[in-house]
């Protein structure tokens, strides 16, 4: 039926009439689909192509631990939502290493397929990456990452990192529209990220702006000097927060036009 919506990857360690019935469904919805075992090389294969992850527990599954932390990682950085079907002490295991806020749903074992490729279809069809700008969001406190993609995703593909580090791992082989970069995280802070960011030639153009709690005349003054896109704070409403990168894409495609 061909590539219409995306793929989506099934991960299963077993596969019988139930896959087949899922492919089936999935392909008739206009998926692509790619079955593949626990293992981080076969689920590495399909980055740069998954609309969405479907973990199909079973009793192995949960065993597959290195695989599933890469998986995690994959889905997060790209902004790939994850279904998982399973028994409730399989969703727990898996629970474990993957968290609930990058799992779109859980569906008990057995499933209802119609139901479940209903809801790929509604979420991918609704927060679908395809046409969306990439927004990179660096932060070391979890729940600012949960709390900035809520406000953003359904306007822009939200790539989360938890580090500095993470952050210029990510963007050593992809190209974000926006970062929107913490000032204060452990190791490698925002400032020196910021400095990776603008010596590299291959991203130094990049757009930055800083969402931090740092309001201190020095810290601004330190960072103002990397020519940041912006500095935005922690404290102001989600909606400004929102406003204010909207506003951003806005302005840039305002001077593409002017431009062009």
């Amino acid at each position: 039926m061909g590539n219409q919506k995306g793929t989506v990857v099934i991960i299963a360690e077993t596969q019988g009439y139930m896959m087949l019935s899922l492919q089936t469904k999935l392909e008739e919805a206009g998926f692509t689909v790619d079955i593949v075992r626990a293992d981080t090389d076969a689920i590495s294969q399909t980055d740069d192509k998954a609309a969405a992850y479907l973990i199909y527990g079973d009793e192995e599954l949960p065993k597959q631990q290195q695989a599933l932390i890469y998986l995690k990682d994959r889905a997060a950085e790209n902004a790939v939502p994850i279904f998982v079907v399973g028994s409730s002490e399989e969703m727990d295991e898996i629970g474990a290493m993957i968290p609930k806020h990058i799992v779109r749903r859980f569906f008990e074992r057995p499933v209802n397929v119609n139901e479940l490729v209903e809801a790929i279809e509604s979420y991918v069809s609704k927060f679908g990456v395809q046409n969306k700008k990439k927004v990179l969001v660096v932060d070391d406190s979890g729940a600012m990452l949960r709390n900035v993609k809520a406000w953003l995703e359904d306007r822009y593909q939200v790539i989360l990192a938890n580090s500095g580090a993470m952050a210029i791992k990510y963007l050593a082989t992809n190209r974000p529209d926006l970062v929107l970069l913490d000032y204060e995280m452990p190791v490698v802070d925002g400032r020196q990220v910021l400095e990776m960011i603008r010596s590299e030639t291959e991203f130094s153009d990049v757009p930055v702006i800083f969402l931090t709690g740092k309001d201190d005349k020095e810290s601004v003054v330190k960072v103002m000097a990397l020519k940041p896109e912006g500095y935005l704070l922690k404290t102001m409403e989600p909606a400004r927060i929102v406003a204010e990168v909207d506003r951003f894409f806005e302005k840039q495609k305002a001077d593409e036009l002017n431009n062009a």
